[in-house]
């Protein structure tokens, strides 16, 4: 059994040296703010001397530097209709510490046997904490700004890139319809369309926000969409399929794969139908696992054919796509087996390959 104090001296002795344990600086005072007892902690931070605190009113302390008004709020008005509270926040300027930010908490000590109350009161000094969260919310501000500075900048940038873009479609086209050579008109028409759908990549990279990860599915779609309304006719209609699931890809790569299905779905419109074909079809895949992924564009067409990507030396498509595979770092590989099925491949990459 657990001996009991034997008497009021034993009681002091014991609060006392609880309190002088207390590493936070507490103040022990009567129900009239007058101070029974100080840790050593309030001593040492507050630098005042324990003969002119014991027994001294609280706001009497230190030449007055305690009659703080927001003190006042919480022991005379708080604590008594809440007999207890944590992290009251109070800002002072006390001698010889300078301006410091202060969390009060305070409990107000009800006997069973008397109607005399204590009231607890102990410092916590907040200020340095404080100093950092104000540096780091005015590091977040400088951060946002320079993130608005900089998407201003990018839309800028990409405003100027679509409208020069269009500048050189329109001159291509208003070449190709001052030439008189057949063929020459055929490769301007060629670069105007090339010219349209590096537009058109931009533009949708643009309408996903800047972001570094795209959505595949959603992006080739629309790619593909607006590709085959600027390029099917109506006497051979194609239906255009894509399938990409939820995956997400960098928008750096983003930009190659949309020209490398541009380039192809041109070499499917211009090649693969030429006949009326009632189920004529191009479909589109992105397939992702264990961090590689394969692009597939695929016709239900003639196959290859003279003129038809992809082959080692061909036009300028072949070109432009056989580039953008290297840039990738990926391969490719045909079919013609049925129609005509052009799979980009790029392969897990491993730690130690990355590193």
């Amino acid at each position: 059994m657990t001996r009991s104090i034997q008497s009021i001296q034993d009681a002091q002795t014991l609060a006392q040296a609880i309190v002088d344990t207390i590493h936070e600086p507490l103040l022990v005072l009567d129900a009239d703010f007058v101070v029974l007892a100080a840790s050593r902690s309030f001593y040492d931070i507050f630098q005042v001397d324990p003969q002119q605190t014991l027994g001294c009113l609280l706001y009497a302390l230190g030449d007055g530097q305690w009659d703080i008004p927001a003190l006042r709020l919480l022991l005379e008005t708080i604590i008594p209709e809440h007999t207890a509270m944590d992290g009251f926040e109070v800002q002072h300027d006390f001698p010889g510490l300078g301006r410091r930010t202060m969390l009060l908490n305070a409990r107000n000590v009800l006997y069973e046997t008397s109607s005399d109350t204590t009231i607890l009161l102990a410092f916590t000094d907040i200020t340095a904490r404080r100093l950092i969260e104000r540096e780091k919310e005015g590091l977040l501000e400088r951060t946002e700004d320079l993130l608005r500075q900089k998407q201003v900048l990018l839309q800028e940038m990409q405003h100027r890139v679509a409208n020069s873009l269009q500048i050189i479609a329109s001159i291509l086209m208003l070449k190709a319809r001052a030439v008189t050579s057949e063929e020459s008109r055929l490769h301007l028409k060629d670069a105007h369309q090339r010219v349209l759908s590096v537009a058109q990549v931009q533009s949708h990279l643009h309408a996903s926000g800047g972001v570094d990860q795209i959505e595949v599915g959603s992006y080739l779609k629309k790619l593909c969409s607006s590709l085959a309304a600027s390029m099917v006719g109506e006497n051979q209609p194609i239906a255009f399929e894509v399938a990409a699931g939820d995956a997400l890809i960098g928008s750096d790569k983003a930009v190659s794969i949309g020209l490398i299905v541009t380039e192809l779905m041109i070499n499917a419109i211009k090649y693969a139908f030429p006949r009326s074909q009632a189920d004529a079809r191009v479909t589109v895949t992105f397939e992702s696992d264990d961090g590689g992924w394969t692009l597939t564009v695929s016709d239900n067409g003639v196959g290859k054919i003279d003129g038809a990507l992809p082959s080692k030396q061909g036009g300028l498509g072949t070109v432009i796509v056989q580039a953008l595979v290297r840039q990738l770092e990926a391969t490719m590989t045909v079919d013609v087996s049925a129609g005509m099925s052009v799979a980009i491949r790029h392969p897990r990459v491993s730690l130690d390959e990355a590193a």
